[in-house]
């Protein structure tokens, strides 16, 4: 569907505005007032643009709007005014350089990689990993605090709490929030791939709204993996993550009919899988896995590659699919694995069985009253005959969704079976 000027200016607004944080974070180095700086920019453009019509570069237009910001707090806050003083001058400064390089300078201080690196400074060492990646995602991301809630699995004021206590902490460390050095690179790795590792989940799968897919997400995520791949070749968990995100990106166009509706897996035209990217994908992960240390991304990937490359659904190979979510169990508390692995365990053994290894997982706390344990429920159900448990779990996971289309699917799924039964 055509997006109409407002919406276009409005999505490129989106997709800047992690990218003019990292430009003005990267000089500046105080996130509070970077970030308020470029909501007041991202505010102006929405005003401006579609009133003045579209600059020649966005970006510089943004961050020029931000720098200003920052002078006028400078001079205004005469109660912190040494350390707004000398911000002002370097803004100053700064403007005067910029001003006489001209609107092409934007490009060549690095415009394709602020957002890596806004992503790597966000990996503050005085933060913990949690709180890093919460900040994180917020930040480079563009996730609202509910949907980070729902990646970690906890209420949304917990999250909101622990995004402001990630700032505080950042402030009162007394270390720069600065770019990294070559050496430190390396310690944040692990935090920057499992925020990227999110974001994608979140482009790939939103948790709310009207649409099934975030593709903008989806997109940036891949785009920002394979520039950590690119610094990073001989990493075999970043090739994994690359690898996971393409293998599971290939099936995007097949994943929601003609009027966005979604398709399951197992009813999905595979006709439609980006063969490209699959090749790759594959590669990625067949390089990687014997380099060393097998871990998370690279093991998910392998799962992805198993159910790529069947050419029909009957063809998976489950009991392959089972052994790797067993290993990655082993490595994981994650609620989610043991749910992944409790369907590939039915796959292999029998609905009844699954249902047997489900109850136990839903006295898990994290995820008991999540949608996706109703959803499995139903679906190992209506495979076993059951059809009116089944339908009553499929209503259950319908009422508890936050994603429009999820819940008109499994709506859908409950009154196709009670139109059976009738």
């Amino acid at each position: 569907m055509a997006l109409n000027p407002e919406q276009r200016i409005g999505a490129l607004v989106r997709e800047l505005a992690p990218r003019v944080l990292g430009a003005v974070l990267r000089r500046y180095r105080d996130f509070d007032a970077a970030e308020d700086a470029v909501q007041e920019a991202l505010l102006a453009a929405s005003v401006a643009w579609p009133r003045d019509g579209m600059p020649d570069n966005p970006r510089g237009w943004l961050v020029q709007v931000a720098f200003r910001r920052l002078t006028d707090q400078a001079r205004s806050d005469k109660a912190r005014r040494h350390r707004e003083e000398r911000i002002a001058e370097e803004l100053g400064h700064e403007e005067e350089r910029l001003a006489g390089l001209g609107e092409e300078a934007w490009t060549a201080e690095g415009e394709a990689d602020d957002t890596l690196l806004l992503l790597f400074m966000s990996c503050h060492p005085a933060l913990t990993s949690a709180s890093a990646i919460a900040l994180t995602l917020r930040s480079v991301g563009g996730l609202t605090t509910a949907e980070i809630a729902k990646a970690f699995l906890v209420p949304e004021a917990t999250m909101a709490q622990r995004i402001s206590r990630a700032k505080q902490t950042i402030q009162a460390s007394g270390v720069p929030f600065e770019r990294p050095k070559a050496s430190e690179w390396p310690e944040r790795l692990k935090t920057v791939l499992h925020v990227l590792y999110l974001v994608f989940n979140e482009g790939y799968l939103a948790t709310s709204g009207p649409e099934l897919a975030r593709s903008d997400l989806a997109n940036e995520a891949i785009r920002l993996t394979r520039e950590v791949h690119r610094l990073l070749p001989d990493d075999p968990e970043v090739s994994g993550l690359l690898a996971l995100m393409l293998l599971t990106d290939a099936r995007r166009h097949a994943r929601t009919g003609p009027e966005g509706e979604l398709i399951p897996l197992d009813e999905q035209d595979r006709s439609l899988w980006d063969r490209k990217e699959i090749e790759e994908g594959v590669e990625l992960v067949t390089e990687a896995l014997p380099k060393g240390s097998v871990g998370p991304y690279q093991l998910q990937a392998a799962v992805a590659a198993v159910h790529d490359e069947a050419p029909r659904v009957e063809d998976t190979d489950w009991h392959e699919i089972l052994a790797l979510y067993g290993v990655l169990e082993s490595m994981s508390d994650n609620p989610m694995v043991v749910l992944n692995r409790t369907i590939a365990f039915s796959m292999v053994n029998g609905p009844r069985a699954g249902l047997e290894r489900l109850e136990e997982l839903a006295k898990d706390p994290r995820v008991a009253g999540h949608h996706r344990i109703d959803a499995v429920r139903a679906h190992l159900h209506e495979l076993a005959g059951d059809r009116e448990t089944a339908i009553l779990h499929y209503r259950a996971a319908a009422s508890r969704t936050t994603s429009f289309p999820e819940q008109r699917y499994l709506v859908a799924r409950a009154a196709r079976l009670s139109e059976r039964l009738k």
